[in-house]
């Protein structure tokens, strides 16, 4: 069995949690996003964040506003709707559902 590969689809399945959880404490320029799910070795290629970013603003997930830059071109600034909000308290609970699962197979 490949570990590695395992693992990056165990971190596949939880990347738009963690996008969610991410911006639900504040509206983050796409690099901020990237940044800290690096840190968190969530997500490996930068690549896949914007179409996640695209699907959950097309569900009604995010918004977004253009901020100007002090360097560079206009920023584009994602943060969670009202409909985002609920739907990561959905995730959340169903987060705790499932770890919850899998403590206890693991401790039987």
């Amino acid at each position: 069995m490949d570990l590695e590969n395992n693992k990056a689809q165990m971190r596949k399945g939880i990347l738009e949690y963690c996008i969610l959880s991410v911006l639900s404490r504040n509206s983050c320029y796409a690099s901020d996003i990237i940044k800290e799910l690096k840190e968190a070795e969530v997500i490996v290629v930068e690549g896949t964040l914007y179409p996640l970013l695209t699907r959950q603003k097309n569900a009604g997930l995010l918004s977004y506003r253009w901020e100007e830059s002090l360097q560079g071109p206009p920023r584009k600034y994602y943060e969670l709707t009202d409909e985002g909000r609920k739907y990561l308290t959905d995730l959340d609970k169903s987060w705790l559902e499932l770890v919850e699962s899998v403590n206890q197979i693991r401790t039987r």
